[in-house]
């Protein structure tokens, strides 16, 4: 026994050295101070902190704070110029970032992002540090702390206008190659919040637990879930996307830290933590990351199960139907701020204030973003997106009088806030002229006072029907063809008094009234 002992430590021994060996080198981004926008609180700290942790750990560390354009470019080339011959690679930013078409973008501090041009020309895609690490090494680790509510990404989409849309919240989803892991600091589309103490609640939960000894970094990143959870009451879900192909340990284990009872219990609780975050959600790849997770957890059969009945509802004829409005009803892929009970609320909503979203039905389609980008417009609003969330639910509901203008049609009139028929005055003949009667043309002689017959004036009308709609009757027979393709018809009644009347297109009832 004392042999096996020794062995053994010699064995941990050897696997630490052989750890420790290793060539680690990290890239650290922190933006704050942002010229065009608000400065943010934490990212400052937070990169000073990460590079203290990181430094700790034996990893070789490119940093930079409040960085613009060039200042990333320089760090970045300095980065990808030591990664030659490295082990394990790692970059962690924290600041604005967003994304434009499913492409998530690093905002500089100069960054100002007032058109879509300068897009290219003012921002660092992702994929450009991304496949440089994955070009050079064979474990790659990326953290990302840069979905904050962003003012940058609501200049761009004004700028846009109707392709505003393709500004999407928070980051995109990213694919990654073999032997890389992303970590976001919330799910893609989110979010994440900024936090009140030093540190963002994510990175603060990332340098509690990075570096445990022994331990797989994606154990690491569930205990990172739940802290992050618990401190932002489950508002914010951190999220990663892992091709790794073993494990990656920071930091080797020395003895035995963690018992099997108490890893075991750990984890549990972990999974418990988030399966109570997914269970009421529409979103597939909420059930899905918990598959991947825990591919052998308490509740794998109803993540299978809610896999499916998603599925079932994406599948239903109904979404692929056309829209009321004339747009086609197509859904947006569902995400955890999209469902179809929330786009419904705010269809009725837009309903409600005048701007025409068409049917209710939750499908969220191109008649409903025509609708919501009225609202705005006539709102005075700026909308980072054409898609239904909870805050533009509430601003809707806070509206209390109609926002879109009446729209009516051409032959009609806005009264009273509805749209009425407008009726026209009628051209009535002179009085002894019938509908039979010809006109014959006359010669212009002047302007001259027409004065109808005396026994005429003296007439009282007393055999006169009460209503001119029955005097019409009595005179044009139902298909007799005497007001076919008329819009507009004048006559006197056998008793002596004329009438006019008018109905609105061909097919429509007369409306008719006595002179």
């Amino acid at each position: 026994m004392p042999f096996l002992r020794i062995a053994l430590s010699l064995l941990l021994l050897l696997s630490a050295s052989q750890a420790l060996a290793e060539k680690r080198v990290a890239l650290v981004i922190g933006n704050a101070a942002y010229q065009n926008v608000a400065p943010l609180p934490n990212p400052g700290n937070d990169a000073d902190d990460m590079v203290a942790k990181l430094e700790a750990l034996g990893f070789e560390v490119v940093s930079g704070r409040d960085l613009d354009l060039s200042g990333v470019r320089r760090a970045v080339r300095d980065f990808v110029g030591r990664l030659d011959g490295a082990d394990l690679a790692l970059f962690y930013y924290a600041g604005h970032g967003l994304q434009v078409d499913g492409e998530n973008y690093l905002a500089p501090v100069d960054a100002r992002l007032a058109s879509q041009v300068d897009l290219e020309f003012e921002a660092v895609p992702m994929n450009l540090i991304l496949t440089a690490m994955e070009r050079s090494t064979r474990v790659n680790v990326v953290l990302l702390d840069a979905c904050r509510d962003n003012p940058l990404a609501v200049n761009l989409a004004r700028s846009m206008g109707t392709r505003s849309a393709s500004v999407g919240r928070g980051l995109a989803k990213i694919g990654t190659g073999i032997g890389t892991l992303i970590a976001f600091a919330t799910q893609p589309g989110n979010v994440a919040l900024d936090g009140s103490g030093r540190n963002s609640p994510f990175t603060s939960a990332l340098l509690k637990h990075l570096g445990q000894p022994g331990r797989d970094i994606t154990r690491e990143l569930i205990d990172v879930r739940r802290d992050v959870l618990a401190a932002t009451g489950g508002r914010q879900v951190p999220w990663d996307n892992s091709s790794l192909t073993g494990e990656v340990v920071l930091k080797p284990a020395t003895g035995n830290e963690l018992t099997p009872a108490k890893e075991k219990n750990g984890e549990q609780a972990a999974e418990l933590a988030y399966w109570d975050t997914i269970k009421n959600a529409t979103d597939r790849d909420l059930f899905d990351a918990y598959l991947q997770q825990y591919p052998e957890g308490i509740f794998a059969s109803l993540a299978r199960a809610k896999i499916q009945i998603i599925e079932r509802a994406a599948a239903t004829p109904e979404a692929a139907a056309i829209a009321p409005d004339g747009g086609a009803a197509a859904l947006a892929e569902p995400d955890a701020t999209t469902d179809r009970a929330l786009a419904r609320s705010v269809q009725v909503e837009l309903n409600r204030l005048g701007c025409r979203a068409g049917g209710e039905d939750g499908l969220w389609g191109a008649g409903s973003r025509k609708a919501l980008e009225a609202y705005a417009k006539h709102g005075k609003l700026q909308l980072a997106t054409l898609e239904p969330s909870n805050a533009v639910l509430d601003r809707l509901k806070a509206e209390k009088q109609r926002v879109c203008p009446l729209a009516c049609a051409r032959n009609q009139e806005a009264k009273d806030g509805r749209c009425v028929t407008i009726r026209r005055e009628a051209k009535l003949p002179q009085p002894g002229e019938t509908q039979a009667t010809p006109k014959t043309p006359q010669k212009s002689t002047g302007t001259r006072t027409i004065t109808p017959p005396a026994e005429l004036q003296k007439k009282s009308f007393a055999n006169c029907p009460a209503n001119a709609n029955v005097a019409f009757r009595q005179m044009f027979a139902r298909g007799s063809g005497s007001g076919r393709g008329r819009t507009t018809i004048a006559a006197t009644h056998s008793c002596g008094r004329a009438f006019a009347c008018h109905r609105t297109a061909r097919g429509q009832p007369w409306d008719c009234g006595w002179r």
